[in-house]
């Protein structure tokens, strides 16, 4: 699989490092600027390297709430702070503008980032309001900015939204596959944090065998031997903040001791 050519390793461990609100964001914080949100994301990027996960994925969590078309400047901040730590940065990355699936391409071909997770298909009813795609102009824009090689993680079972149609989870995965060729589908809980339902996970692992299939939320030191057995790796966030709470900041030690039960796993594959 193209993980191990990416990552290096089996079963992969992306973290999630999670930016403060931005310059546009309603919980910008003002007073302490971008020089705060590029040191907390500093802060954070190297518990969670040092930690030894196997990626990083830099997103702007705190956007809150998200946009479906996002801002020039979140983007622009985003580019900013990645920039900032890229003398820092050993590992594979990848971003997410959240949750605009051009602009994610945008912001990996100005950063180098490997890879981008988004929500490509569908159309839903969100929290966000009635969240539509567009994935023909996506791919379409992917080429024409000369990011072909950035792999496409596509979010299956998107966060604080239902899939309009009534469409089994199985239909989903095999037509997604079908039209689209993602390389890889993540498959998420209602919200960071949230843990993705190990039935859920199998029926859609079932149905694209050949397709890399990422636990997307909730993955955490109980569960993760499990989600690994039927996933081709995990996305993680939460679990690795302190006290296990998504407005935290990341707690290198509960890195380090989750990353210790996952290479005590691989060693077994």
């Amino acid at each position: 699989m193209w993980t191990e050519e990416v990552f290096n390793v089996k079963k992969p461990i992306i973290a999630m490092c999670h930016l403060l609100a931005l310059p546009g964001d309603p919980g910008f914080d003002h007073e302490k600027g971008m020089d705060y949100v590029v040191e907390m994301a500093r802060k954070d990027f190297l518990a969670l390297q040092e930690g030894g996960v196997d990626a990083v994925m830099f997103s702007n969590e705190f956007s809150l709430p998200y946009l479906t078309d996002v801002k020039t400047e979140t983007v622009a901040a985003m580019a900013r702070i990645i920039g900032e730590l890229m003398p820092l940065i050993k590992i594979p990355f990848g971003v997410n503008v959240l949750w605009d699936a051009k602009k994610s391409l945008d912001l990996a071909v100005a950063t180098g980032a490997k890879f981008v997770r988004e929500i490509f298909t569908g159309v839903y009813a969100s929290d966000f309001g009635l969240w539509n795609t567009n994935v023909g102009e996506t791919a379409r824009h992917q080429h024409r900015i000369g990011a072909q090689g950035v792999k496409c993680l596509y979010n299956i079972v998107p966060e604080a939204a239902a899939y309009l149609a009534e469409r089994s989870i199985e239909s989903i995965a095999k037509s997604t596959v079908f039209n689209n060729q993602p390389d890889a589908l993540c498959v998420s809980g209602l919200t960071a944090g949230s843990e993705t339902d190990s039935e859920i996970l199998k029926r859609v692992k079932d149905t694209v065998s050949s397709t890399v299939v990422f636990a997307n939320t909730g993955v955490n030191p109980n569960n993760v031997c499990e989600q690994l057995t039927i996933a081709d790796g995990a996305v993680v966030g939460t679990t690795f903040k302190y006290d296990g709470k998504f407005e935290n900041h990341v707690d290198i030690s509960r890195v380090e001791s989750f990353m210790k039960i996952v290479k005590n796993f691989r060693s077994s594959l």
